[in-house]
């Protein structure tokens, strides 16, 4: 089984092949996406919504993040295993290098961080230390108050623009992945093309080179399902034929369709 890499995930963008990304949170669901040939698994604080039954990601602290990247980690044999920073774990250099460091201990291969331009001195610390980083732009679910909730970002000219500059600082800082949220098609498509490295999108639109779901959202078991999520266990495919018709939809450029994204 080839492991997968930072390296090897910008092949794809560069053969023009897309790839699948999904949540995972324990090592026998994290063996179940591995056997599916998804090529990146994310430890995911929406595990604050999904496992511990909160209304925002807020609430999750490294220490939940740490125990629940390595749990993944024992079930993680090829696919790239990202594990996110929680609230409040990357307010200043210290607490991000601190913090990074224990989730790559715990199994991590690689941490994500929300946010933009302000990020970057701590990007390029990381990556100097060996901490590979994803980051996150658009709708960043752990700025839900300063947005005023869960809204779809880069609609008017200046914001768009502003996402644009934050993802081409992002990848000069050293970031090797970066996931779009809930932003319009067309501006996905933008960001992908303004960027050498992959995006991964979440109700970014079809244009992204990569796509990511939360798997509970998959799965439709959870309590409220976006627009930008389809059910893959709908019609009554087991748990690894929906992951294996998740990773051919998105391969294939079939996922996700119109239906799924934002104008």
């Amino acid at each position: 089984m080839n492991k997968i890499s930072p390296q090897s995930l910008l092949a794809k963008k560069v053969a023009g092949q897309k790839f699948a990304v999904l949540t995972a949170y324990d090592a026998t669901f994290a063996r179940v996406i591995d056997a599916a040939g998804i090529d990146v698994i994310l430890v995911g604080d929406s595990l604050g919504n999904v496992l511990q039954g909160h209304t925002s990601t807020l609430p999750v602290t490294i220490d939940d993040m740490c125990y629940h990247t390595a749990c993944t980690a024992r079930g993680t044999e090829a696919a790239l295993l990202i594990a996110d920073m929680p609230f409040g774990s990357y307010n200043s250099i210290d607490d991000t290098l601190i913090n990074a460091t224990a989730l790559m201990q715990a199994g991590a291969h690689m941490v994500k961080l929300e946010g933009g331009q302000w990020l970057c001195e701590s990007i390029a610390l990381l990556t100097e230390r060996g901490i590979p980083v994803c980051g996150h732009l658009g709708l960043t679910p752990q700025s839900v108050n300063v947005l005023g909730g869960f809204k779809v970002q880069g609609r008017d000219e200046a914001a768009a623009d502003k996402i644009i500059t934050d993802s081409i600082a992002l990848e000069a800082a050293g970031a090797s992945l970066l996931v779009i949220e809930c932003v319009p098609t067309a501006l996905g498509q933008r960001i992908s093309e303004a960027v050498s490295i992959p995006v991964i999108g979440i109700g970014a639109g079809p244009h992204t080179d990569a796509q990511v779901l939360v798997l509970h959202d998959l799965l439709g078991i959870s309590r409220r399902l976006p627009k930008f999520v389809k059910n893959f266990l709908e019609g009554g495919a087991d748990i690894p034929t929906a992951l294996s018709n998740y990773r051919d939809a998105v391969e294939r450029g079939e996922f996700p369709a119109p239906e799924h994204s934002f104008d």
